[in-house]
């Protein structure tokens, strides 16, 4: 047997990005089920039944799948889930002050940031194909919100609302990626959820809205988004997370707002312009080349490292 045979397999580095890719499909469907139950609920209240709906059929996954309760509760987790509740919270109220393009380019930014973010605290230096997939996805961003401005009047207020959102998005990602260093994906996305169900209900106090639809059909679309967009879309990202360096994953997950629109393209007749389309394809593009900043790292030959054990052990 030649050393060359003793090589490990070479790790699976799509997979990580898949995975992040199907939980951004997932999360794209949000804005449609929340516009579905905006009719029964106020938006805080659909976030809060998003996260309670998860709770039950996460722990039973976990159960079934880990064979054993969730482990310890980390404070990453715990950071991770108030920023994504508070991202989600600052989101809605941000779209009833300004325009819809404006909210959804400046916290799409946020995505962004988690690169830097990344850089920053955890020493993730990304390859120089990384800033030129940021232009191109940022472009692409910029375009497809391009259309959106006669949907209400600009405020400041909004726009502000909108860049805090970015700002909790990007912790969001970052104490997510460091929780899944030291956790499973299923234990992480079990106690974010019970986190952000715990931050919505204060939320929703605070906004003033009531809890409970008046009939049980108002219950349809928080379901609906607990399982697509909460076990489904967060889940997968959170998966994600723990095989992806986290600027390339702040890339990949901008792949939500295209499929929102093209579902609202055919659920809503609302097509899309020559520049949005353009837009979707460059974001589309900045995912591709993300891709190609991913840092491969070296596998040894197994012969090499059992050298290295017994020359160390001597």
């Amino acid at each position: 047997m030649t050393e060359t045979d003793l090589h490990l397999p070479p790790p699976r580095a799509w997979v990580g990005p898949l995975l992040l890719l199907a939980g951004g499909f997932c999360i794209g469907l949000a804005p449609i089920g929340l516009r579905y139950g905006l009719d029964t609920l106020g938006p805080q209240a659909i976030a809060f039944w998003r996260y309670v709906f998860a709770i039950p059929v996460l722990l039973v996954l976990l159960v079934a799948i880990e064979r054993r309760m969730p482990a310890r509760i980390n404070r990453y987790i715990v950071l991770a889930g108030t920023f994504f509740a508070l991202d989600i919270a600052l989101w809605h109220w941000g779209l009833t002050l300004t325009t819809v393009a404006n909210a959804t380019f400046i916290v799409n930014m946020g995505n962004v940031c988690v690169g830097f973010a990344a850089w920053l605290f955890l020493k993730e230096k990304p390859k120089p194909i990384w800033f030129v997939a940021v232009f191109v996805a940022v472009c692409g961003a910029a375009a497809l919100s391009l259309g959106g401005g006669a949907d209400g009047k600009g405020d400041i207020r909004g726009d502000l609302l909108a860049v805090g959102a970015a700002f909790l998005v990007a912790g969001y990602m970052l104490c997510s990626k460091l929780s899944r260093n030291r956790l499973g994906a299923m234990d992480v996305i079990f106690w974010l959820t019970v986190v952000e169900a715990g931050v919505a209900a204060l939320v929703v106090l605070a906004a003033g809205e009531r809890f409970f639809p008046a009939t049980l059909a108002g219950f349809a679309a928080p379901l609906f988004l607990a399982l697509a967009a909460q076990v489904g879309g967060q889940g997968l990202i959170i998966a994600g997370l723990g095989r992806t360096p986290a600027a390339v994953a702040g890339i990949v997950v901008l792949i939500q707002p295209v499929v929102a629109a093209a579902i609202s393209w055919q659920l809503f007749d609302e097509p899309l312009t020559g520049i949005q389309g353009s837009g979707a394809a460059l974001i589309l593009l900045g995912i591709w080349l993300s891709q190609r900043g991913i840092r491969r790292r070296k596998v040894r030959p197994a012969a090499k490292e059992l050298q290295e054990a017994v020359r160390s052990a001597e």
